[in-house]
C-alpha cells in the first residue's frame, strides 16, 4: 500500500497538466521551504499559477500527493 503522505515532485509537463485537470492541490517549495499551495491556475513555459500567484518553474519545486 502507498504511503499517503508521500509527495512526489511534478518535473513533467504532462504531470503538472495532470494535476491541474484533475484539481490535485499542490504545494510549493523554494530551498526546501513551503511558499505555497493549492490548485494549479495557469501553466506557461517559465511558471505556475497558484491563487493568483506566480512561481517561477526554475526555481521552485511542486510537489503533490499521489502522482
Amino acid at each position: 500500500m502507498r504511503n499517503k503522505r508521500f509527495m512526489k515532485r511534478l518535473t513533467a509537463d504532462v504531470q503538472l497538466y495532470t494535476a491541474k485537470m484533475d484539481a490535485k492541490p499542490i504545494v510549493i517549495f523554494i530551498d526546501q521551504e513551503l511558499v505555497g499551495r493549492g490548485v494549479i491556475e495557469r501553466i506557461t513555459e517559465d511558471s505556475i499559477k497558484v491563487k493568483g500567484e506566480y512561481f517561477m518553474r526554475g526555481v521552485c519545486e511542486f510537489k503533490c500527493e499521489g502522482y
